[in-house]
């Protein structure tokens, strides 16, 4: 068995579910302080959802940085029953490691592990510094991990130069694409105000759901930008309509839209926020009197171009696997968002994503050992650069 697949069995049998570390984070400090990490736990959150951060960070804060981020907290695991086996019992079968975490992320952190065991073994003196960020909430509200740590290494100066977060991103190989990027979030909850009454009078009443309906049309077909070489063109989706009091017989007195944005660095959200209002506007609902509209930005949109980050991942992949990677901004947010609020440049890379969340999740044990070789790879790199 590779220390790398020993360390990630010993991840995924520790039931971290969010916002739970379960001692995950204590196990890999343990082993970075061996290296010469020094390491510091956050913890933040209330009483009831007390989240676990590490930040560890090996050198002397005065050379270039990669930090590797990820989070140590699963999702929930669902109905026993339905898994093949223990989700907390690492079991092999066919070739495949089975797990809660497998694949999103604790491969992933056993891997960066590993790689930087071996790296600092024949790299003493490595002219880079090397740092984790670890957080155990990702998979919930991700109000107390990583973007506190962010806070925290913002106000302190730290000095960050790449990010790797470990996040599952292969289609088939690991390493057949890594996310250069991610699209930024939106949220907005529209209410929209008529007056409740009888359906047989509706000359004595304002139907909410009428008034809203011109304008959620144009909502819908409307072309926010085009995109560019990096991002597909933003999108925006209703994703909940709550009206009516349940009774046939009775026109609602408001109907509440929520909606999502996915934008791309060709928006922004005080652009997108105005254009909504002047397409209100033009379907003669006006803010306050017609309508209240709340807005959540959950993430910024954020953009890694090709350079020196990207080309060292690049190279490390090619050279591990033979393969030439694909550059993808698709899916979902990550944490990405807010470190890249502090680094100029932030990827993703790890294993295959095809059973993240799912039942009997797990990842081929045969892309553990190369994972961990492209993330020295990429070490051995970026040290080269700094030294050239």
């Amino acid at each position: 068995m590779s220390e790398t697949l020993r360390l990630t069995e010993a991840l995924i049998a520790r039931p971290s579910v969010t916002p739970l570390d379960e001692g995950c984070q204590a196990l890999i400090a343990d082993r970075l302080r061996a290296l010469g990490f020094v390491c510091e736990t956050i913890e933040s959150g209330p009483a009831d959802f007390r989240v676990t951060n590490l930040w560890a960070r090996h050198g002397n804060g005065r050379q270039p940085t990669l930090v590797w981020a990820g989070h140590t907290d699963v999702v929930p695991t669902g109905p026993l029953s339905a898994w093949t086996s223990d989700p907390f019992v690492p079991a092999h079968r066919d070739g495949k490691l089975f797990g809660r975490g497998a694949s999103d992320m604790k491969t992933s952190l056993a891997a960066m592990v590993v790689a930087c065991e071996e790296f600092l073994s024949a790299n003493p003196q490595p002219g880079i510094d090397i740092a984790f960020l670890l957080t155990s909430d990702e998979e919930g509200p991700a109000n107390d991990g990583t973007v506190v740590v962010c806070r925290e290494l913002q106000r302190r100066g730290e000095r960050l130069d790449w990010c790797i977060v470990g996040e599952p991103t292969s289609v088939e190989r690991t390493g057949d694409m890594i996310k250069n990027g991610r699209r930024g979030t939106m949220s907005g909850k529209l209410t929209v105000k008529g007056i409740q009454g009888h359906i047989a009078y509706p000359h004595l009443a304002k139907n909410p759901i009428h008034l809203a309906a011109p304008a959620l049309a144009e909502l819908a077909a409307t072309v926010w930008d085009q995109g560019n070489a990096f991002f597909p063109p933003t999108s925006w989706q209703i994703s909940n309509i709550h009206g009516g009091t349940g009774a046939s017989n009775v026109i609602p007195g408001t109907v509440v839209i929520d909606f999502n944005f996915r934008f791309c660095t060709e928006s922004t959200p005080d652009g997108l926020q105005q254009r909504v209002t002047d397409i209100l506007a033009r379907h003669g609902l006006q803010p306050g009197t017609d309508f209240d509209l709340a807005w959540t930005v959950g993430g910024l949109p954020f953009l890694t171009t090709p350079g020196t980050l990207v080309d060292a991942v690049r190279e490390a992949i090619r050279d591990e696997t033979g393969l030439s990677t694909e550059l993808s901004t698709t899916g979902g947010t990550s944490d990405g968002r807010f470190i890249a609020q502090v680094c100029p440049q932030v990827i993703e890379l790890g294993p295959t994503n095809a059973t993240i969340h799912k039942v009997d999740e797990h990842v081929p044990v045969a892309d553990i050992e190369p994972l961990k070789n492209i993330y020295r790879r990429t070490l051995e790199r970026l040290a080269q650069q700094a030294a050239a």
